[in-house]
């Protein structure tokens, strides 16, 4: 294979990262196998709308649906499936139905296995509380993407999590007992000091809301 070629077939896309909010959006996923399932449970958690197509799905979307989760429309995908959708995911094991998915679709859609088709891929994600790492490839290696994935969810533990949401309840609490300006502002970037991190990631999340607590009381005397 000529040089030439090869780099051709090597480029990959750029792709525009973005968090979207899909509360209370019309979202649709073709589909009712394990991929599928892997797909609807982040849409879940994001508050969307979800419509599953599909003559069988597995049991863990059947809950859903008996839970009136999801709307099961119990057949093969066919046109006019997708009006109304904000997003879309084809997720069927049938490459055909996939690509006249993708062209079918006037939205955001998502296409499994086969990122050509589609105009979004989804990146590989650590959630942590209201923290969200996402890390992609651009398709050039979802393994890579996953094992990056892996790796940050060690550097960043689930107290990490826990140490957001208590930050989140304490921004507002701050807001109020520091009166002057440029101190709130040296408080508030404080807690995101390297200090304070080593603190979270050695000793954990107790130690680290003591020594911000204690960095509170010092402010206010």
């Amino acid at each position: 294979m000529e040089l030439k070629t090869l780099n051709s077939k090597l480029r990959t896309r750029s792709y525009y990262p973005a968090f979207i909010n899909l509360f209370g959006k019309r979202c649709v996923v073709v589909g009712g196998g394990k991929v599928a399932e892997r797909k609807v449970f982040p849409l879940l958690h994001s508050g969307a709308e979800i419509k599953v197509i599909s003559p069988v799905l597995t049991d863990a979307l059947e809950k859903q649906k008996n839970k009136g989760r999801i709307q099961h429309i119990e057949r093969d995908y066919k046109r006019g499936d997708l009006n109304g959708a904000f997003l879309v995911i084809a997720a069927t094991d049938n490459e055909r139905v996939n690509t006249r998915i993708s062209k079918d679709a006037q939205c955001l859609i998502n296409v499994v296995d086969m990122p050509e088709t589609a105009n979004f891929i989804v990146p590989s994600v650590v959630k942590r509380g209201p923290m969200t790492i996402a890390v992609s490839t651009s398709g050039a290696s979802p393994a890579m993407a996953k094992r990056i994935r892996k790796e940050l969810e060690l550097i960043y533990n689930k107290d990490f999590g826990r140490y957001l949401n208590f930050l989140k309840q304490l921004r507002k609490m701050i807001m109020k007992e520091i009166d002057d300006k440029k101190a709130r502002e040296r408080f508030l970037k404080g807690l995101a000091s390297t200090e304070l991190l080593n603190i979270l990631r050695e000793k954990g999340f107790q130690k680290a809301k003591d020594k911000v607590l204690n960095r509170l009381k010092a402010e206010k005397i």
